[in-house]
């Protein structure tokens, strides 16, 4: 399970969020996966510094990371819930150096 705290831009979100889903509805998923605190992001440095040559003052820190929209098959939601944790378990995100938050839509 992640750790919210380790998650900024989602700091109101909890690391799996779903809303209601109709029955019988595929299920579709947001993931989205950030580096955790204490690990270096050149690419965010790179995109602060970019930011900053391009005239946008004030940005102190980027962090990047991605976001996935998957639709899956199955129309019931815990069922896809634990699919597609094991996907960012086994593929996704690099849980060692990465955290996710999942919300189901």
């Amino acid at each position: 399970m992640t750790d919210r705290r380790e998650i900024p831009a989602f700091a109101g979100m909890t690391p799996i969020q779903q809303r209601p889903l109709d029955i019988g509805d595929p299920v579709k998923a947001r993931v989205h996966v950030t580096l955790k605190y204490g690990v270096l992001d050149p690419q965010g440095k790179a995109i602060a510094g970019a930011l900053g040559a391009l005239g946008f003052a004030g940005v102190e820190d980027v962090r990047q990371g991605k976001y996935l929209e998957l639709e899956l098959a199955e129309t019931d939601a815990d069922k896809a819930r634990e699919q597609v944790k094991a996907m960012c378990e086994k593929l996704l995100a690099n849980t060692v150096i990465e955290n996710y938050a999942i919300e189901l839509v």
